[in-house]
C-alpha cells in the first residue's frame, strides 16, 4: 500500500509504538512517519506506507504549530507532568502582563532540549537514557518563535498556541517562560497542531502531487520520453524543456520522479513513484 496521510498520536505513547499500531491495525509491512512526537505530546503525525516514505525529504514541514498549557508553580525534571518534584503555590498574575511576557519569546531563542524528549545520543531517545538513570548531555540549539498568543489563563493555568520552527521544544520554552516569571512551570498539555500545511483531518489521504512543492513537467503523451524515464536513463534540458535550475516532478499518467537540475547536469532524486 502507497499511501500518506496526517494520523492523531494520542498522548503517552512513542511515536513508533504508535506506528507500529497503525501498521498493525492497517496490515502494512513498510511505514514512517515524520517529525517525532515525544510520548508526552498529542497531535498531528505525518505518517507514510510504501513507497510514499520516501516523499518526507521533499515535503516543506518546516514551521510547527502548537497548543500548550504551562501549569505554573509545576517543578518537573522533564518540564511536564510525568516527572513531577514538587507543586508550589504562587501568586496569581495579570492577564495581560502573561500576554505582553509571551510576545518577548518572538524570535530566534537559544535553549537545551529537556533530557527527557525524543532527541537521540548515539541513536538512542533521550527520554530512554535518563528514564534508566543514565547521563543526558544535549547541545544548545536554536529555535525561532514565528508567533506566540495568549489563548486562556485559569490560574496556575496558562494556555498558548505558538509556531515555531523545525526542532523547536515548546517544553523548553515553557520552562523560559516560567523562568522568566520567576516561578517553576511545566507543561501539563501539549497538542501539535500542524507540521507545515499538514494537519489533521480525519487521516484523509493526501495526493503526492498536491503536496510536493516543485514545478510539474507533464510527459503523458511523450511514450519515448516515459520508457527513458523508466529505465532510469541520462535525461537533457532540451528534452525536458527546463531553463531554470532546481527540483522538477515529471509525470506521467500512473507515476512520476523528482529531478533536479543543475547546469546541463540532470539527476534523479526519485524515480517510479506511483501517483
Amino acid at each position: 500500500m502507497d499511501k500518506i496521510f496526517v494520523a492523531n498520536k494520542p498522548i503517552f505513547i512513542s511515536s513508533n509504538n504508535f506506528l507500529s499500531k497503525l501498521k498493525k491495525r492497517d496490515k502494512v509491512q513498510k511505514a514512517g512517519f515524520s517529525g517525532t512526537l515525544d510520548p508526552f505530546a498529542c497531535g498531528a503525525l505525518i505518517v507514510a506506507y510504501g513507497r510514499y516514505t520516501k516523499l518526507f525529504s521533499f515535503i516543506d514541514k518546516s514551521k510547527k504549530t502548537y497548543k500548550a498549557t504551562l501549569w505554573l508553580g509545576l517543578e518537573s525534571d522533564s518540564y511536564d507532568i510525568e516527572n513531577i518534584k514538587k507543586i508550589h503555590n504562587i501568586q496569581r498574575f495579570d492577564y495581560d502582563y502573561l500576554s505582553n511576557i509571551l510576545c518577548e519569546f518572538v524570535g530566534k531563542l537559544s535553549f537545551i532540549p529537556p533530557k527527557y524528549s525524543a532527541k537521540k545520543i548515539n541513536g538512542v531517545n533521550a527520554y530512554k537514557i535518563a528514564r534508566n538513570g543514565g547521563e543526558v548531555e544535549l547541545k544548545e540549539q536554536i529555535m525561532e518563535v514565528f508567533y506566540i498568543k495568549l489563548l486562556n489563563y485559569s490560574h496556575p493555568f496558562l494556555s498558548f498556541e505558538v509556531c515555531v520552527s523545525e526542532g523547536g521544544y515548546i517544553r523548553s520554552l515553557g520552562d523560559m517562560i516560567a523562568k522568566r516569571l520567576g516561578v517553576f512551570g511545566g507543561l501539563s498539555y501539549l497538542e501539535r497542531l500542524s507540521e507545515g500545511d499538514f494537519r489533521y483531518e480525519n487521516e484523509k489521504t493526501l495526493k503526492p502531487l498536491d503536496i510536493l512543492g516543485f514545478p510539474q513537467i507533464d510527459i503523458t503523451n511523450n511514450i519515448a520520453l516515459i520508457n527513458k524515464i523508466q529505465n532510469g536513463k541520462k535525461l537533457s534540458k532540451h528534452e525536458l524543456m527546463v531553463d531554470t535550475d532546481g527540483k522538477y516532478i515529471v509525470k506521467d499518467s500512473s507515476c512520476f520522479c523528482i529531478i533536479i537540475v543543475n547546469g546541463e547536469k540532470i539527476e534523479y532524486l526519485l524515480n517510479k513513484i506511483p501517483i
